[in-house]
């Protein structure tokens, strides 16, 4: 005990030593991070510049801030502090991008930077719950084909109450909820192509039992199904029902409108039968 009392002082100087050694350590490991996050932000940048275009945010600027923080907030992930900054228009000044951009902005600068991030360090499987939250009309069609365009990558899983990002997608199934003495219920239901243009068609407002234009303008939005490795000869289509309202069809790739029925709802089995000749 009196040994160590005595050689105390050389073992504070030994610890002093240690500490240096660790903070010149610390402080070069710090600088090299720093400068690959920095090479890496140039590069975020000039990719979420191309990506924003697609989703029109072509006005907006992202910038990627790698800044150097105070001695006293290093931590294990370094000395610098990253923060992302946008301008939604020309001209504006940028700021925070969880202040600045709108509910709408936000989810399409979130959807741009997964669409990045999944390509720089790709993963089999990407879920995007609500990523077109705000959008609608022609945005929500621009998110649609975004989604669509990153599924020939990856297998991409949406939720979504959107039409216009339902339609795009390759498979649909429809997610309800129902009240049971056991409690609340979920169910899952995988939809065939009539039951699907029926959902895209409630999606845009129609009621149960939805109008010949619903239904057409349902499977208008829908992609053309691959085609078969024999092809058949073509085959005439049937003329279609006469249409139950006076508004002309809408393409759901440009609007979310819906021309309501001026009769009332038709049973199953006659909408069953319209939809068949629609196809």
């Amino acid at each position: 005990r009196l040994a160590s009392i005595e050689d105390g002082g050389a073992d504070l100087e030994r610890l002093r030593s240690a500490a240096a050694a660790a903070r010149v350590a610390y402080v070069e490991a710090a600088k090299a991070l720093h400068e690959a996050r920095s090479q890496a932000a140039i590069r975020l940048d000039a990719e979420m510049t191309m990506e924003l275009e697609p989703l029109r945010l072509g006005a907006a600027a992202f910038t990627t801030r790698v800044e150097r923080m105070s001695e006293s907030e290093w931590g294990a992930s370094g000395s610098d502090r990253v923060a992302f900054r946008v301008s939604t228009n020309s001209g504006t000044p940028e700021g925070p991008l969880a202040r600045i951009a709108s509910g709408g902005e936000l989810a399409r600068f979130m959807l741009a930077l997964n669409v990045v991030l999944a390509h720089a360090d790709p993963v089999p499987t990407i879920i995007f719950d609500e990523v077109d939250q705000g959008v609608g009309g022609a945005v929500a069609a621009a998110v649609g084909e975004r989604l669509a365009h990153l599924a020939k990558d990856f297998q991409v899983l949406v939720v979504t109450h959107s039409p216009q990002v339902a339609a795009r997608g390759v498979h649909h199934w429809r997610v309800s909820k129902a009240t049971a003495e056991a409690g609340v219920l979920t169910a899952v239901d995988s939809l065939s192509e009539a039951a699907r243009r029926e959902e895209i068609a409630r999606f845009l407002g129609a009621p149960v039992g939805v109008c010949c234009c619903g239904l057409a303008t349902a499977a208008a939005s829908l992609p053309p199904p691959p085609p078969a490795s024999a092809p058949l000869p073509p085959v005439p289509a049937a003329p279609p029902p006469p249409c139950c309202c006076s508004a002309a069809k809408l393409d759901l790739r440009r609007s979310t409108a819906f021309c309501a029925p001026l009769a009332a709802p038709e049973p199953a089995a006659e909408m069953r039968r319209r939809a068949a000749a629609i196809r």
